[in-house]
């Protein structure tokens, strides 16, 4: 089966956190990889956990979901689709686009 996976580019996401309420970013690296920084915002989930909080999840808001490289916050994105979310954005490229982009990183939200 394919999925189409919603993507979205780093100057892209850049836009919307200033604009756009209805957003939010969750990183699903490993907490190790998450303290060396972070979009600005982003909420720590690593990937492992997704299954059991799934009750965290809106379906009334964009959640976007970033990684390292936007490998497995692809896969994350295609287990929810799975799961009936469609408001599910990938991070296309995930930190390494977004800092090669020249965007903000910050120290990761309290977990």
């Amino acid at each position: 089966m394919h999925w189409n996976i919603k993507e979205i580019e780093a100057h892209e996401l850049a836009n919307r956190l200033t604009a756009d309420d209805r957003l939010r970013i969750i990183d699903v690296r490993e907490m190790r990889e998450i303290v060396a920084g972070t979009i600005p915002g982003a909420e720590a989930m690593p990937m492992a956990s997704i299954p059991v909080r799934l009750h965290e999840l809106e379906r009334d808001k964009d959640l976007v979901f970033i990684c390292r490289s936007g490998a497995r916050s692809a896969q994350v994105c295609m287990f929810l689709q799975q799961q009936g979310f469609d408001n599910v954005i990938n991070l296309r490229h995930g930190m390494m686009g977004w800092a090669g982009s020249g965007q903000q990183v910050s120290l990761p939200e309290a977990v």
